[in-house]
């Protein structure tokens, strides 16, 4: 990343923070009411854009109301549709995008319901596999455009992308744009507490650990309390206590490779070959793998979300407690130069050096007031890394097919996925993904 950020304002110059995707009104609450609740962060310019008025109305009502709860000094401000996205970004300090494109309706649903017809079966589809490629080649475009327009508005403002799938979209853009782009999630921080909470370990901040590979597929190398590796103890309550039942996938990753993974069980099922197989359907029971567990999510929230919507805008004493998301934090550091550490997605160029030089890879980085350095890590052990490697493979060539535009970097690159290699022949998965080309032709640039 480069470390030329656009925080050094005068004292009466407002924080701009504009938020791409603001309609997500639940995670706009979390990543913004952090900002609001900061002690350390005042007077504030929210700037909300959205392609969907209604969604972008909700989140403002919202915002609203909890600024006047909290009698924080924020400006809110609403931008609808692309004309208005200069409008958006002018001026801005950080960027933050949380963006779905294609939606549940009909992208979602055609992300599953195709490789379906060809006997893949998919659990959330969303950062590899056929999903996460063709998610990645209708994202890529418009992460472009906001580039192009955060270059031309904003060229010094921070870039927060949490925008799935991570590695694919955060290479591209790290790889082929100018902006001070740095991809964030949430799993790194989670990995921990949940893997003690499943065999009931005590977690608290003696506890110290080390993590670093892809995204969604980042390992948890050391763990420790007060000097003590804790790793034997962690593994013989696994194997005593037994897999905790929402994590099992993890829990078998853990012993057979030696270290914990950190994003989900449903997630990593599906990034390696083992779990999701047609030719040994007790797996799916054995290891409590959640099938079409994205729709069935997106169903639920949106759900839930119509349950949540009169209290959420109509409240008009809404308060808020800290998320988890790390955006407030770096914010925070840059702005007033305090340093902080947290788990970012960058290109690798040797942090991990027996990974690709040109992988985004998910490391230790610390921001301040002059930008965000990522740290070096050192090479995994190789059995992780031949692991990560196998993901790499699909989001790089993922990458070349959103810059060629070429139908054949698209089917190579589905060809690469370890799961959909195992399930189906080379013919297959050239049809399903020309299925799939047909389906998203309104979402996404024309292949050659």
């Amino acid at each position: 990343m480069s470390n030329n950020t656009g925080c050094g304002k005068g004292h009466n110059m407002a924080l701009k923070i504009t938020f791409l995707g603001a309609g997500s009104s639940v995670f706009a609450r979390n990543v913004l009411g952090d900002c609001m609740i900061h002690p350390e962060l005042e007077d504030m310019v929210f700037s909300l854009y959205d392609i969907d008025e209604q969604r972008l109305e909700d989140s403002y009502l919202m915002l609203n109301s909890m600024k006047h709860h909290f009698g924080k000094n924020v400006t809110l401000e609403k931008y609808v549709g692309e004309a208005m996205l200069p409008n958006a970004l002018t001026g801005s300090d950080f960027v933050i995008c949380a963006v779905q494109v294609g939606g549940y309706d009909p992208c979602t649903i055609s992300d599953f319901e195709i490789p379906k017809k060809y006997g893949l079966r998919q659990t959330i589809a969303d950062t590899l596999g056929v999903g996460g490629v063709f998610r990645a080649l209708r994202t890529i475009p418009v992460l472009e455009m906001f580039g192009e327009h955060v270059e031309k508005y904003c060229p010094n403002a921070v870039f927060l992308n949490y925008t799935n799938p991570m590695g694919m979209l955060s290479g591209y853009m790290q790889r082929y744009s100018n902006v001070n782009f740095i991809g964030l999630c949430h799993s790194v921080q989670v990995a921990v507490p949940k893997l003690f909470d499943g065999i009931g370990m005590e977690y608290d901040d003696k506890v110290q650990w080390k993590i670093a590979g892809i995204n969604h597929m980042a390992w948890l190398l050391e763990v420790s309390r007060d000097g003590v590796d804790l790793y034997p103890e962690i593994k013989r309550r696994s194997k005593e206590l037994g897999y905790p039942e929402g994590d099992k996938v993890r829990h078998e990753i853990m012993h057979r490779f030696g270290y914990y993974v950190t994003e989900s069980s449903e997630h990593n099922a599906e990034y390696m070959p083992y779990f999701i197989k047609d030719k040994y359907p007790e797996l799916i029971q054995r290891y409590n793998i959640p099938l079409d567990e994205y729709p069935r999510r997106c169903i639920r929230h949106i759900e839930e979300w119509q349950k949540m919507r009169e209290e959420l805008i109509n409240s008009p004493d809404l308060g808020h407690e800290a998320s988890k998301e790390y955006a407030v934090q770096i914010i925070h550091s840059i702005v007033n130069n305090k340093p902080f550490k947290f788990g970012g997605n960058v290109i690798n160029h040797g942090m991990i050096p027996n990974l690709p030089a040109k992988a985004c890879v998910e490391v230790p980085c610390i921001s301040d007031a002059s930008g965000i350095a990522p740290v070096y890590v050192g090479e995994l052990p190789e059995q992780l890394a031949a692991l990560n490697r196998t993901n790499i493979n699909v989001q790089l060539m993922t990458i070349e097919a959103a810059r060629t535009k070429k139908k054949e970097a698209v089917y190579q690159a589905v060809m690469l996925d370890p799961h959909v290699a195992a399930e189906l022949s080379m013919d297959d998965i050239t049809a399903m993904c020309d299925d799939l080309f047909e389906a998203h032709k309104d979402w996404m640039p024309q292949y050659r």
